[in-house]
């Protein structure tokens, strides 16, 4: 189940694992705010994979949390019918957003096994912890992306045998996908900085008062007219962020979405430029990382992640800690730059796991606290 594009980047190496491996059988469900607008990322969807079903939640221009909370409910109706459809073995989700969710609590009261990918991390988002360790306690086998999170599943009671350390998605296929080209890179005005700022759930105003402060850092340091803005997700304050944007930037210097592979190439670029990744998002501290691209985090939307070291931290809407932090990024020794996300091979891991695992074994749905 795929329900954003920032999920389904990840998602894209465990599908096509799960289609090369002979054992599995791959069914894709396209969801939530891959259907509505501006982005319609469901496209992006189509254009990889056959899609056994799409699965509408919200509704364009409804934005809010109990608009959320809504359209969870519309999504466990409708998984439901898919599922009962469909009768796959598997229900593979990966993180904490409404349509992960929606699909494994679906599943999980429904009777049909349920992976779950990203488990045991923490990042605060608007109600992502919550949402992410509850989809934990649906979860019947755990795909953990590090050590540190398969060890907080276990704490939490999940049992040992079910958790397997996998690494993050996010890594696999960086290294085989190509920066983005001359003429691409150009149109784009060749940008040293990137800006990927979503909201965590404040009215727009607050976080377009964020949003701002992040620009005003920027122009301080005089990057903004080398500065490419991306349109955030769509939580609650994403109209505060995207205004704040649209003051500042303008045509190609602000996008409503990248496909994955677009993405990359542009973060590789900017990298070779020795700029900065700006905002909360979790590229910062996985893809960023592998890239070895310096990455200002702003604000708690990420507190509690791992935290590698091309990661530096500025308080919300603290204009001097942000450009303090730019000054700091630009002379990053990024030559010893770590993470803990794996290999690049979570897809395969992933894939054998799901193809080794009986989710129809005697009392496999059965969830027990493991204490």
């Amino acid at each position: 189940m795929t329900g954003s594009r920032a999920e389904f980047g990840l998602l894209k190496p465990v599908m096509r694992a799960v289609e090369r491996h002979p054992g599995l059988e791959l069914m894709v469900l396209a969801a939530g705010s891959h259907l509505i607008s501006p982005g319609e990322t469901f496209y992006d969807v189509k254009r990889s994979f056959p899609i056994a079903d799409s699965i509408p939640m919200q509704i364009a221009g409804r934005i809010g949390r109990a608009e959320d909370a809504e359209s969870m409910g519309r999504g466990i109706a409708r998984f439901t019918r898919s599922f009962v459809g469909l009768n796959p073995d598997w229900v593979v989700v990966l993180g904490d957003r409404i349509e992960a969710f929606a699909a494994a609590a679906s599943a999980s009261i429904g009777g049909w096994a349920v992976a779950h990918l990203h488990g045991g991390d923490r990042a605060e988002g608007v109600a992502d912890e919550a949402m992410r360790h509850a989809i934990t306690k649906l979860a019947h086998l755990h795909l953990p992306a590090s050590r540190q999170s398969a060890e907080r599943l276990i704490r939490m009671g999940e049992a040992e045998v079910r958790v397997h350390v996998i690494g993050s998605p996010a890594i696999d296929e960086l290294e085989g996908i190509p920066p983005l080209p001359d003429a691409e890179y150009e149109r784009l005005g060749s940008p040293r900085a990137v800006v990927l700022f979503h909201p965590i759930g404040r009215h727009d105003e607050a976080e377009e008062w964020s949003a701002s402060a992040i620009i005003e850092a920027l122009r301080r340091m005089e990057l903004l007219d080398g500065t490419l803005g991306m349109h955030p997700n769509h939580d609650p304050g994403r109209r505060g962020i995207v205004r704040a944007l649209e003051g500042a930037l303008a045509g190609e210097r602000l996008l409503s979405h990248l496909p994955r592979e677009q993405f990359v190439g542009l973060l590789k670029r900017v990298a070779e430029a020795g700029g900065v990744l700006v905002g909360n998002s979790s590229s910062a501290l996985i893809e960023a990382t592998a890239l070895r691209l310096p990455a200002i985090n702003v604000g708690d939307r990420q507190s509690g992640r791992e935290c590698p070291g091309n990661v530096l931290h500025a308080a919300d809407g603290d204009v001097d800690a942000i450009a303090g932090a730019i000054v700091k990024a630009r002379v990053l020794d990024r030559a010893g730059i770590t993470h803990p996300y794996g290999d690049g091979k979570a897809g395969e891991r992933a894939a054998h796991w799901l193809a080794n695992t009986d989710p129809r074994a005697p009392g496999f749905l059965r969830k027990h606290n493991s204490y």
